[in-house]
């Protein structure tokens, strides 16, 4: 008897019940609330509906010990986060989609907060930060410890129940998507556990979908998921006609509570905040294995520390390792982890006093289906946001406290696309269409669940190798044969979703013959970025599952991306940039020189060379271009912000000859016009050596071009000011006039944005006092002479140390930290003068011709013979 193929409908009654709503939400988490409350506040008048398989409060989120990871310190950066989140992602991180998440993510956090939520705090009030795996800040914020999901589902749901927009549907278990005529998403056929009016299978009509259903932790015999984590969302997807991405990247969390051999389901994790504090892990002999693996040591991204674990069990011929932190005390383990605490005393283990016994275990799923940045899938009308969703945050491994931000995030962008799109959706509504009755339906035997769990855990789990991994899919093949007629009931829909959805991990980990992330091939131990940094996209036909290959679509390569986004550029601008400059190069017939001249298959070697003497700035940039042309090799002999000399190789570079000579031009007018900047720079701030004086930039930039420009002073040894206007406030002569005088438009800028510093331009020594009474934090000392900026420093020095006239000292201390005025001066300046200058005292010597008129540093490609 031949294999049953897959089922792309489940065989359930025909709805007995209907109900309409404008939106429907599948699922009770983080991600699904927050699109409901989000969507209620845009649209009070529309309906929104949620269904979930248990009762509101119970939502995978409520189970999140760790916390959410947001830059709210000062000292930390959207850049450094997003860095991070490309390290731990391994190269498929969707750069785009990671920077929405570290820009937004603040905002979207004080909005949970306002909604109610209430976070760890230090005694002054301030959040408590703190640090998990992968991370280089402390940028964690929890809630009760170690309960933020709790805190967090508690205030969603008390949100959501003082809602009028939004009605909820418990118990209820989504079983297929309903399209209509045109194949758009119309709503869903569910089951109500329950009894009342809305018992048993009914339909959900909807023109916008949200499928929120968390995780699939439940395919795998011991993980942390939840027992309703059976992958519903996933499989209704797939079943749907959705593109599935990436489901081969399962994270293990590396520290879950051991409980014996025997043990299977839900287990106890034991929280990486927990690692975070300072607590280690140590083999049976009491070694701590994890230094020396990675520089982070135990607090290595999680595919690691999982990997590390794993290797120790094998060495060691353990089924366990263990947590110490003994060192914390009583009063540390009670007030910082109270659940975890309970939870190990529970089972008969003192964290107190002995340290914990742990092994990885299934956590969390780094693909799902597939979105845009607007959470839209690939069937229009349907939406997908948090655990179940591929939004390309995570790439092929989730960092620590990234998942309830990502939740946060795109709910918002969800909701705001669907009220978008609200009237268009109307306007073109159609009839839904009749049930496809020739479409295969079916179901599994429930009773195969437990084996189905065993065969995942043992291949196609931690350990992956070629042999192991199609076991499993034999195994799963002959799970979808049974002699029996199934009942259609929660069981076997659950069942038959657990088998959907393992099938398809299971292909994609057979397919990826590389180790990449959380996907550990034993067989293939080296990441392969020639062959495998790209996507397993899946969709599932009649045929059963259909498989494709998706090359990463960011336009630079991952490294090159980290190294710009560390150096605080935004990886996106240079690639739109690269783009329109060879848009402008290329036009429509292309490099035809090099296309009449060079045949297509030719190869070559080149050297990006100094033809003089200069500081190098946008070595990452000319790669970017030559990477985008095909480039197979570089490698850098200098670095950005090194002095070169005439006939130095900065760089050689490898590949097609046609695409290097056709990136020459627009590599080489980068490096070269950085290269100006920077060594520009490097002698200004060579002439005001041994003073207090800095070099900064201005705003005098070329359109486009203003981060890369900044970041070449700085290759120089200089600072940069302001990026934008509205960095700070600079009040200029005109604005003086317009307000009716320095004071006005003083106040009227304090006023309007108390929050920000004032920055204040004078060109007489008679405006400093006044200007000094209002509280300006900076002045700008306009064309003054060299005599006339020592007079000036001597006038704020005298003023602000003046402690007989409070209201003066009162002013300035509010403007910065340590009470001092900065000064700086501008306009006129030369080298020449610039030591000059210098030696007056003032802060800053501002010279607009480092970004505006620099001369290009001579850099030229040599192409080898």
């Amino acid at each position: 008897m031949s294999t049953p193929p897959i089922p792309l409908r489940l065989t359930a009654p025909a709805p007995g019940w209907e109900v309409e709503a404008d939106v429907v939400v599948v699922g009770s988490g983080v991600a699904g609330l927050t699109v409901a409350l989000r969507h209620a506040e845009l649209d009070p008048a529309a309906k929104v509906l949620v269904v979930t398989k248990d009762v509101l409060s119970s939502g995978s989120t409520r189970w999140a010990q760790g916390g959410i990871a947001a830059v709210l310190d000062p000292a930390d950066t959207p850049e450094e986060h997003l860095s991070d989140t490309l390290v731990a992602g391994v190269g498929l991180c969707d750069v785009k989609a990671v920077r929405t998440l570290v820009t937004e993510g603040p905002g979207a956090l004080r909005r949970l907060m306002a909604r109610g939520a209430r976070f760890d705090r230090t005694p002054d009030g301030e959040l408590q930060l703190g640090r998990e795996g992968g991370h280089r800040r402390d940028r964690i914020v929890h809630a009760g410890g170690d309960a933020t999901g709790a805190e967090v589902q508690r205030a969603l749901a008390e949100a959501v129940r003082a809602s009028s927009s939004i009605e909820v549907i418990e118990h209820a278990l989504v079983l297929d998507l309903l399209k209509d005529a045109r194949g758009r998403a119309a709503g869903v056929t569910l089951h109500v556990m329950g009894e009342g009016a809305r018992d048993g299978v009914g339909a959900v009509r909807a023109g916008a979908v949200v499928l929120a259903t968390g995780g699939m932790g439940q395919v795998y015999a011991a993980t942390t998921n939840p027992v309703v984590s059976t992958g519903d969302g996933v499989a209704l997807a797939l079943r749907a006609g959705a593109v599935v991405r990436d489901l081969e990247f399962v994270q293990f969390h590396p520290t879950v509570l051991w409980l014996g051999p025997d043990s299977t389901g839900q287990q106890p994790l034991i929280s990486e905040a927990v690692r975070g504090e300072g607590a280690f892990l140590v083999d049976h002999e009491g070694d701590a294995f994890m230094r020396g693996v990675h520089e982070l040591a135990d607090l290595a991204p999680r595919d690691i520390v999982a990997k590390a674990i794993t290797r120790t069990m094998i060495r060691t011929g353990r089924d366990h390792v263990h947590l110490d932190g003994r060192h914390f005390g009583a009063d540390m383990w009670a007030t910082r982890f109270p659940t975890i605490l309970a939870a190990c005393r529970e089972h008969g283990i003192d964290p107190v006093t002995e340290p914990i016994p742990v092994a990885p275990a299934a956590h969390y799923a780094s693909g799902g289906v597939r979105t845009d940045l607007s959470g839209r899938t690939s069937v229009e009308g349907l939406y997908a946001c948090g655990e179940v969703a591929c939004t390309g945050v995570h790439g092929a491994n989730r960092l620590a406290s990234n998942s309830l931000l990502e939740g946060l995030v795109f709910a918002e962008r969800i909701a705001a696309d669907i009220h978008a799109t609200a009237a268009a959706r109307r306007a073109h509504a159609t009839p839904p269409a009749d049930s496809d009755s020739a479409v295969p339906s079916g179901l599994v035997d429930p009773r195969v669940r437990a084996r189905v769990q065993a065969h995942m855990s043992r291949g196609s789990g931690v350990l992956r190798e070629r042999e192991a991994v199609a076991a499993t899919a034999r195994a799963l093949r002959d799970a979808r044969w049974t002699p029996v007629e199934v009942a259609p009931c929660t069981e076997s829909w659950e069942a038959t979703n657990l088998l959907t959805v393992a099938t398809v991990l299971t292909a994609a980990a057979a397919a990826r013959l590389e180790t990449r992330g959380s996907h550990w091939r034993e067989d293939f131990p080296d990441s392969d970025d020639d062959e495998w940094l790209g996507h397993l996209d899946v969709t599932l036909t009649e045929e059963g599952p259909r498989m494709t290959y998706t090359p990463h679509a960011d336009g630079l390569p991952p490294r090159l991306a980290q190294e710009l986004a560390a150096a605080g550029l935004d990886p996106d601008e240079l690639d739109a940039l690269v783009d329109r400059a060879l848009v402008e190069d290329l036009q429509e017939a292309g490099d035809v020189t090099s296309l009449a001249t060079i045949p297509a298959d030719a190869r070559a070697v080149a050297d990006v060379v100094a033809r003089a003497d200069g500081v190098v700035a946008g070595l990452a940039a000319a790669e970017a271009v030559f990477a985008r042309l095909g480039a197979t090799r570089t490698e850098r002999r200098a670095k950005d912000g090194e002095r070169v000399r005439r006939g130095d190789v900065l760089m050689t570079v490898e590949g097609p000859t046609r695409g290097l000579l056709t990136a020459e031009r627009t590599a080489l007018n980068l490096l070269t016009h950085l290269s100006g900047i920077a060594t520009l720079t490097a002698r200004w701030v060579e002439a005001v050596s041994g003073t207090r004086a800095r070099v900064r930039d201005s705003r005098k930039t070329l359109p486009g071009l203003r981060a890369l420009e900044k970041y070449a002073v700085r290759c120089g040894g200089g600072v940069n000011h302001r990026m934008s206007l509205s960095d700070a406030a600079l009040i200029k002569d005109n604005h003086v006039v317009a307000a009716g005088g320095v004071a006005e438009a003083f106040r009227a800028v304090r006023e309007r944005y108390p929050d920000l510093p004032i920055e204040v331009e004078v060109d007489r020594l008679d405006q400093i006092g006044p200007v000094l009474r209002e509280g300006a934090r900076e002045i700008l000392l306009d064309n003054f002479t060299v005599e006339e900026i020592a007079k000036a420093v001597q006038i704020v020095q005298n003023q602000t140390s003046n402690t007989s006239e409070p209201s003066i000292q009162a002013s300035t201390d509010r403007t910065t930290e340590s009470g001092q005025v900065k000064l700086e001066a501008s306009g006129g300046l030369t080298l020449e003068s610039a030591r000059h200058v210098a030696e007056t005292g003032v802060d800053y010597l501002a010279v607009g011709a480092l970004t505006h008129s620099a001369p290009a540093l001579d850099i030229a490609l040599d192409l080898r013979g």
